[in-house]
């Protein structure tokens, strides 16, 4: 195991060096003089080479990078143009938020999916398994920023909004538990649709084989087989979609931390962009996939932990 972990652990050092280029060259990508962006169209020629001098952007591109990869090491991310401040402050005072959104997302499409998928998967070719692939098959084609606005229409501002259901406040994430609930919703429907997919096409493969036959011929109950022996082996390729949605989350959290003004690093990043403040773009970008590379990392180990004979080494 410790082997696996520091082997998969260099494998990922080309992996983020490749998104430390690709987050490098936002600034380039973008069509136009980054400095005259960020000066604005009525700014000076002085004051656009007075930006191009302070971002460094006078200097060969490979110095640039250099320079840029020099500081990450020493958890430099730089400074935000907008506010002066260091980007590492300003992506902490959000990144737990967009963690926490992600997290119960992750749960909420779990709970949702697993027991969706092992019921289609149970009940397969009847009414409620075409039923569940119907309404999984709508939750994984609605885009999430239209569902986040419907549920603010029905249920924070319109009549059907019951009582235990909180208006939205324009603070967005607040200690209320229930301000939870709608984002929470919205992010983890797609989710949970993709992962009651996987789950009754696993399920669907381990119920026909030798050995859950064969437990059904010792006796066994319909639930001890389904989830003891069953499920079990099944939950390996649905573990792997978890870890790449658990990631998915992370980033489409943008458009759903926007519409519910949800102070995390989406918002930061949206709110970035349209201020041109490239600092901030990119340490968000480069967190974000960190954390993703970090995730798959956790997904890889879970294999052995659900199965001792996948031998990782």
């Amino acid at each position: 195991m410790t082997k696996f972990i520091i082997r998969r652990l260099l494998q990922t050092i080309p992996v983020l060096i490749g998104v430390s280029i690709l987050v490098f060259s936002l600034m380039y990508l973008i069509p136009g003089d980054p400095a005259q962006m960020i000066a604005g169209e009525a700014a000076s020629p002085q004051t656009v080479e007075q930006i191009r001098e302070k971002l460094g952007l006078n200097e060969p591109p490979p110095k640039q990078y250099l320079k840029y990869m020099s500081n990450i090491i020493q958890g430099d991310l730089g400074n935000s143009i907008r506010s002066g401040r260091p980007v590492a402050d300003e992506i902490k005072a959000r990144f737990w938020v967009t963690v926490e959104l992600s997290f119960y997302a992750t749960i909420l499409a779990v709970f949702i999916g697993l027991i969706a998928g092992i019921v289609s998967a149970v009940k397969h070719y009847t009414w409620s398994d075409v039923t569940i692939m119907i309404v999984a098959l709508f939750g994984l084609s609605m885009p999430n920023f239209w569902f986040g606005l419907m549920l603010i229409q029905w249920f924070a501002i319109g009549s059907w909004m019951p009582d235990w259901m909180p208006q939205m406040r324009a603070s967005g994430w607040g200690d209320d538990w229930k301000q939870v609930i709608l984002p929470v919703v919205t992010l983890g429907t797609g989710g949970a649709a993709i992962i009651a997919r996987m789950t009754r096409a696993s399920m669907l493969e381990v119920v026909g084989q030798d050995y859950i036959r064969t437990a059904r011929a010792k006796g066994m109950g319909e639930r001890v087989v389904i989830y003891r022996h069953a499920l079990k082996n099944a939950l390996i390729p649905v573990i792997t979609v978890v870890g790449l949605e658990f990631g998915g989350f992370l980033g489409g959290a943008v458009l759903t931390e926007t519409i519910f003004a949800i102070n995390g690093m989406g918002r930061l990043t949206i709110d970035a962009i349209r201020t041109r403040d490239f600092p901030i773009v990119q340490g968000t970008v480069l967190i974000i996939s960190f954390l993703f590379v970090f995730v798959n990392l956790l997904v890889d180990i879970s294999y052995r932990l659900l199965n001792k004979r996948i031998d990782l080494n």
